[in-house]
């Protein structure tokens, strides 16, 4: 072989050779783009998600299984810490539909018991949850605070509310016994014990007609729907409502804690006029000569 050729030969092979290492090397990009290709893809279907969740809130609030979104301190200590002056500067308001009960008392943990039924979807329950909220904090704690919407498909649509599922309460003058019957979305949630539906059945026979909210003061007195007309509360956040409690002025005080004294009073009926700091006040005496 001549000089020509073997130089013809080894730039052959040298072309082949770079040839080979330029694929080899193509396909090392290409397996880094495809990963890399991967990961991003991950991350956006990740983030989209994430920001899916973001726009939908809690689930309870916007209609979904409940626990609602836990309310800021600032918040709840508004609606549980109302002052007892802005109650007594409120009074007796309007004489709400008490019905009298009857029936040996309820009883738990060797308390006078109230017991409420309510559903989450129902804008009377969320009107009522703000008063009884502020009524049970004067005889002990209820924790944590929770906030939902009642159902965007009803009347008073989408109202500001609480809910009492899985909220805890202590005191050392009652026992308080919140039933939470339905979600925001009509599914189910709390079954009503068998004891339970017939203290609710002697006061509303038929089933079917049944109402919410239902609250037994340990049989002393029965209160059978709402106090107050639930569009004072309409398009205001649970944050403006904790904040007018404060103020015996504002339209959404004089509703939630009117409701509130005379809650307080069927309250005290239980307990026996305990503790005298709450019963004796001058609101709450008012209240109870027309229950």
């Amino acid at each position: 072989m001549g000089k020509a050729s073997r130089i013809k030969q080894q730039s052959a092979r040298e072309k082949i050779a770079a040839q080979r290492e330029a694929a080899r090397k193509a396909e090392r990009r290409n397996r880094m783009l495809i990963t890399g290709g991967s990961t991003i893809v991950v991350l956006v279907i990740v983030l989209a998600f994430v920001l899916v969740k973001l726009s939908q809130g809690s689930p309870s609030s916007s209609g979904g299984s409940s626990t609602g979104t836990l309310l800021p301190a600032s918040v709840a200590s508004q609606v549980t810490g109302v002052p007892a002056a802005t109650l007594d500067k409120i009074g007796k308001g309007a004489v709400p539909a008490f019905t009298q009960g009857s029936g040996a008392p309820l009883t738990s943990g060797g308390k006078p018991e109230m017991l409420y039924i309510g559903a989450e979807y129902c804008p009377y329950c969320a009107a009522m949850r703000w008063p009884m909220a502020v009524a049970l904090s004067r005889f002990g704690t209820l924790t944590p605070l929770h906030g939902i919407h009642s159902s965007s498909k009803d009347v008073y649509p989408s109202t500001a509310t609480l809910t009492f599922y899985k909220s805890g309460y202590h005191s050392n003058y009652l026992a308080f016994t919140p039933v939470e019957t339905t979600t925001v979305d009509k599914t189910a949630l709390q079954n009503p014990t068998q004891a339970q539906n017939a203290v609710w059945a002697r006061y509303e026979p038929d089933p079917n007609t049944r109402g919410f909210p239902f609250v037994a003061f340990s049989n002393k007195q029965v209160m059978k729907g709402y106090f107050y007309n639930p569009t004072v509360l309409q398009g205001k956040t649970w944050s403006q409502i904790a904040a007018a409690l404060k103020d015996p002025t504002s339209p959404i005080a004089q509703s939630v804690n009117g409701a509130a004294n005379y809650i307080t009073g069927a309250i005290c009926q239980m307990t026996n006029n305990q503790p005298a700091s709450v019963c004796n006040s001058p609101a709450v005496t008012a209240v109870k000569s027309g229950l």
